[in-house]
């Protein structure tokens, strides 16, 4: 009798109909996948306090105003704007020269912080936004040599002669070829450097191409053709299709612009 119930007792357990597995639910992450680029944007833009964190006082006519503006943009984050005006010599007044002390432009304010010098600006901006940046020591001292030679050998020429050609400075032809020949001298440099690379400093962008695209931003008006250094037209493409790029008029109002 046992033996009858122990069988019988294992037919109805193999009779009981079985659960289908429950589907799955599909993933939040799928989800979020589908907002649209915009929103995505929106998503990664700063918000609240450090939305309003830094502030760029210069001029739209100043190259280094639109190396430091070009960098906040292509980082993507968002900054006030303070237009200062040079023929008013505001940037020779007390309350900016407590911003500035060469009494230049541009100035930065990062919170409570003042930074000067467009290039010492970059190398901030990189390192608080982790953009554009070295990711290794040898990478930063790299990026930093560049940038040193950049306004020690191409910048100090070309901003002459565009300054000249702008009726600012004055100076006879025997100076202006001795800028001119500087001038291309440092671009048969740069030309060989991205001979070899696609960037600068390292095998992606960084504040070296910021800094250098700062400058050459301004060579047709400095009467300087770029076309016969067919490598930095090239990088100079490849830079103005980076995603956040803008020319000086997009990124620096004519007048001051608060967030």
């Amino acid at each position: 009798m046992a033996k009858t119930a122990k069988k019988a007792a294992k037919k109805v357990v193999a009779k009981r109909p079985v659960k289908p597995a429950p589907k799955p639910k599909p993933a939040k992450a799928k989800a979020a996948s589908k907002k649209s680029p915009s929103a995505a944007r929106k998503a990664a833009a700063p918000s609240g306090p450090d939305k309003e964190r830094f502030t760029l006082y210069g001029m739209l006519g100043s190259g280094p105003t639109y190396t430091v503006g070009l960098m906040l943009s292509l980082s993507k984050h968002p900054f006030s704007y303070i237009h200062v005006n040079l023929r008013e010599a505001q940037h020779k007044q007390p309350d900016y020269l407590v911003k500035n002390r060469y009494g230049q432009v541009p100035a930065l304010r990062d919170g409570q912080t003042y930074y000067v010098q467009s290039a010492a600006m970059l190398e901030h901006l990189a390192e608080v936004l982790h953009r554009f940046d070295g990711k290794t020591e040898v990478e930063k001292n790299r990026i930093r040599e560049w940038l040193f030679w950049e306004w020690d050998k191409l910048a100090l020429p070309i901003f002459r002669l565009r300054a000249r050609n702008r009726g600012i400075r004055q100076f006879g032809d025997e100076v202006r070829m001795m800028y001119d020949t500087e001038a291309r001298a440092a671009l048969a440099v740069l030309e060989h450097e991205l001979g070899k690379s696609e960037w600068i400093a390292t095998k992606r962008p960084t504040i070296a191409d910021v800094g250098v695209y700062g400058v050459l931003r301004y060579a047709n008006e400095a009467s300087i053709d770029l076309t016969p250094y067919p490598h930095v037209s090239a990088w100079k493409k490849r830079f103005e299709a980076l995603p956040g790029f803008g020319t000086p008029e997009q990124i620096l109002p004519m007048e001051s612009r608060l967030l």
